[in-house]
């Protein structure tokens, strides 16, 4: 199931909500059902509130801010861990001052200790006479966090909380929730978070992103998913890991007490794996839109047929869809087209000559393929006594518009002799 928490409104914009859908849905984590919002079941949490004040194990209290202030200052300067003193757990409600509306607090115990069997950090345990009686709902009767994801919980039979161990100390107090209503507790895992090259926790001057600034960089989910998978847990020394053998060997027993380092390089490098192994059909899907965006008018009619047939050599070179495309506008762009500064360097007077007698040579030949245009090619070179690469890269740069490509032959072939011909007469022309 999936819960949206938006009892904060100020934060839980539809655009903040929305972006929540996509980046699972990107990711390819479904979830079963309609989404629950948190802020739509608010009238549950008030009901649940009214339990514990009926069945004495929640109370009203009246403290101003000012108060509330003044008593986590002395708290706080007294090295005490409770910063609320309790001053309205057992009083007399007669003694309402009026014009307030009170929150609702827990009555915590204040004897022993909480204890905690944690999947992940061990058992940890917390003095009760350390914990505040929180605050279950505010005097505006709004039900805070830590009342709604408790009721949220139980009414969802969820069995595992698993979350940063950030939430840690949540932990401690949503148990004296769970006890009060009488409820089972789940199973608690607390994870390490993630951290920066730099070992400080992952924050936005670590370019920490949401999943769909990764999607526009060029990430493969499938690849996005396994790195994630990989941080601070593991399987032997496997690194490739796939969704059905993630289902199969995933464990809590498996994950690391330390902070995991996000390392973008070996994402990239991950990511660069996934491409090579993607289905070429898959990848034209996801690169056509880019090219789209890219060259707009300039974007050839025949550039789907070209890209599926080159598709296999230029995912070889490429570690994100961002580079895929920009190496993909070979297959992919109108002619005449732009050469880039490389290239039109290549085309000096020397590269121009042997472009020029090339184009006369392979307009002449009988049929068309990458073996027979590279063994033109190559009688041409000996013929003239140059290396291939000599030969090949005026037929590069004016093919691609690039000095770096798959092999030039293999381009040849995919575009066919009419566009191929075309491009050098073009190059010829001066299309700079």
């Amino acid at each position: 199931m999936l819960r949206i928490e938006d009892t904060d409104r100020k934060r839980s914009t539809d655009e903040a909500v929305e972006a929540i859908y996509d980046g699972l849905t990107w990711l390819g984590l479904n979830w079963d059902g309609d989404a629950i919002s948190q802020f739509s079941r608010v009238e549950r949490h008030r009901d649940a509130v009214g339990e514990l004040l009926a069945a004495g194990k929640a109370y009203k209290c009246y403290c101003t801010p000012e108060e509330l202030t003044e008593m986590r200052d002395a708290a706080r300067k007294g090295g005490q861990g409770r910063l609320y003193d309790g001053r309205w757990r057992d009083r007399d409600p007669a003694d309402a001052p009026q014009g307030i509306d009170p929150a609702i607090r827990l009555k915590a115990n204040l004897d022993g200790e909480t204890v905690i069997a944690d999947l992940v950090q061990g058992e940890v345990t917390v003095e009760n006479a350390e914990m505040d009686d929180m605050v279950l709902m505010r005097g505006d009767g709004t039900p805070t966090y830590m009342l709604a994801v408790v009721v949220d919980d139980h009414d969802m039979e969820v069995s595992h909380v698993i979350r940063g161990d950030d939430h840690l100390t949540n932990a401690f107090r949503q148990t004296q929730i769970y006890r009060a209503f009488g409820w089972d507790i789940p199973a608690f895992a607390h994870i390490p978070l993630i951290h920066g090259p730099d070992g400080a926790k992952m924050s936005k001057r670590h370019g920490a992103l949401g999943a769909e600034a990764y999607r526009d960089d060029g990430f493969l989910p499938d690849a996005i998913c396994n790195y994630l998978l990989r941080l601070g847990w593991s399987h032997g020394d496997e690194e490739i890991i796939s969704r059905q053998q993630a289902i199969e060997w995933f464990g809590l027993d498996a994950v690391g007490k330390g902070a995991a380092r996000f390392d973008l390089d070996r994402l990239t490098s991950l990511n660069g794996h996934y491409i090579r192994h993607a289905d070429d059909t898959r990848l034209v899907d996801l690169v056509l839109p880019r090219l789209t965006e890219s060259l707009g008018g300039g974007l050839s009619d025949q550039a789907p047929e070209w890209l599926a047939k080159g598709m296999a050599g230029l995912k070889e070179r490429a570690k994100t869809l961002v580079e895929l495309a920009q190496s993909a506008e070979i297959y992919a762009r109108k002619r005449p087209f732009a050469l880039d500064e490389k290239a039109a360097g290549i085309l000096d007077a020397d590269g121009r000559a042997h472009l020029q007698e090339l184009c006369g040579i392979l307009s002449a030949i009988d049929g068309w393929n990458g073996e027979l245009i590279q063994e033109t090619v190559r009688n041409y070179a000996e013929g003239v006594e140059i290396k291939l690469g000599k030969a090949a890269q005026p037929l590069r740069a004016a093919m691609t518009g690039k000095t770096v490509s798959p092999s030039i032959f293999e381009v040849m072939e995919i575009v066919g002799r009419d566009e191929s011909l075309g491009r050098l007469e073009d190059a010829l022309k001066g299309h700079k």
